[in-house]
């Protein structure tokens, strides 16, 4: 029996290697759908976590999890020789940037070289992990080869970019268009039959590069039009206008436009990084990419804008910034989840902190934080707690959060994120 039979009657057994944000709900997904799932992570309490019958991640729920673990569709493992028994196994790694703001793809490697150990005829490799067009063929494929296997004939290799939106409530893992590109025909094609038995739409693009590409143009979209709105709320700024009503009744148009919105940095595993990838390797090709790398730029300043909107209105009141007690409200990358990756406001705290302020946070979703090599906890909310500070800033405006009662409160009140919708006060400072 050929490996998409198997995947077509249920019998091939697939493998997810990195069970975070982008691979536990996949791997969830293919269980609902029947599959038996070995996943692979390197962090052992992540593993346990998941024995257990408990989710970390918020939109995998803790029953599925528990469901699937006990019907044995889905096991949980540190130990990568449990590749040997997969037909299937897809990359779900982290590809963060160096430094340098070039790719690291140290995770997927290391994932790689794994997955050679185990590699058998008939398999097929699907790697999820954001990166430049051409790692599947000029990175990832070589080494596969040096089994002496042949891409498309002994083995299957593709890529699929994740799209997943942490704490979207309408659009998931199953129901998000799934794009795929496999270095040969018949490697698109067993990819396609694998995502037809669990996701609804399977969308198939004639290459590994075009999949990869797809990704990066996605996000750079996305980082090029906030890099604008954010440029035109530092001019409305400069020019006495509230850029959020400018923003309301430009988006009234019914065609020609669609709506952006300013906030106090980019966040999230995918915007703030996917537009250096594309500059990155366009560079080696001879090509600068001067729009993409301008948008970072107006993007990466945001933070300092957000602490110059604090410093002015804290000096508005005659105090300075140096001593004063600073309340960061909300530390996730956006609404309504406890991701933190690249969050604006962990810049915001490291910034105060460098002008003197005492600087805490509050946010529902996140108990702690790491900042320059220390622990921070979620402060309380409460009309006692918040009588202590000078100054709160709206980082990221949680659903829920009493922000009548911080407005009422402290003193001044930055709001980067519109939370406070047109209303006007006295201590009310918007981006």
């Amino acid at each position: 029996m050929n490996l998409e039979d198997k995947i077509k009657n249920r019998s091939a057994t697939l493998g997810v290697i990195g069970l975070g944000y982008v691979g536990l709900p996949l791997a969830v997904e293919m269980g609902k759908a029947g599959f038996h799932v070995h996943g692979v992570d390197v962090d052992a309490r992540k593993v346990k976590e998941l024995m257990s019958g408990r989710s970390y991640v918020k939109d995998v729920s803790s029953k599925d999890v528990a469901a699937l673990v006990k019907s044995g569709h889905f096991k949980a493992h540190t130990e990568f020789s449990v590749l040997r028994r997969c037909d299937t196994v897809n990359i779900c790694v982290p590809t963060p940037l160096r430094k340098t703001k070039d790719p690291d793809v140290s995770y997927i490697v290391a994932a790689v070289d794994q997955i050679v150990k185990y590699l058998h005829k008939g398999q097929l490799i699907i790697l999820e992990s954001t990166t430049y067009p051409g790692t599947t063929d000029e990175l990832i494929l070589p080494r596969l080869e040096e089994r002496g296997f042949k891409v498309g004939r002994d083995f299957f290799l593709a890529f699929s970019p994740e799209r997943v939106d942490p704490g979207n409530p309408q659009f998931n893992t199953k129901n998000i268009p799934k794009v795929v590109g496999g270095v040969t025909p018949a490697c698109t094609r067993t990819a396609v039959t694998l995502y037809k038995q669990t996701l609804s739409r399977v969308i198939p693009v004639s290459s590994t590069r075009v999949a990869e590409m797809v990704k990066l143009l996605e996000n750079t979209f996305r980082s090029v039009n906030i890099g604008l709105v954010n440029e035109i709320a530092l001019m409305s700024d400069r020019m006495g206008l509230d850029v959020w009503e400018v923003i309301d009744a430009a988006a009234t148009k019914p065609f020609g436009f669609m709506p952006f919105y300013p906030g106090p940095g980019l966040g999230g595993h995918c915007i703030p990084i996917d537009p250096f990838y594309l500059s990155w390797k366009a560079r080696e090709s001879g090509f600068e990419c001067r729009f993409i790398e301008l948008a970072g730029q107006v993007n990466g300043q945001m933070p300092h804008h957000v602490v110059d909107k604090v410093a002015s209105a804290l000096n508005q009141k005659k105090r300075s910034i140096n001593g004063s007690n600073v309340l960061v409200v909300g530390v996730a990358y956006k609404n309504d989840i406890d991701d933190v990756r690249e969050s604006p406001a962990l810049d915001i705290i490291e910034l105060l902190h460098r002008r003197g302020a005492k600087v805490s946070y509050h946010d529902p979703f996140v108990k702690s934080i790491e900042i320059n090599g220390g622990t921070m906890r979620s402060k309380p909310l409460s009309a006692a707690t918040l009588k202590g500070y000078h100054c709160a800033v709206v980082v990221t405006a949680h659903k829920g959060l009493d922000y009548d009662l911080i407005l009422k409160k402290v003193p001044v009140v930055v709001d980067s994120r519109n939370a406070y919708k047109g209303r006007k006060a006295a201590n009310l400072v918007r981006l």
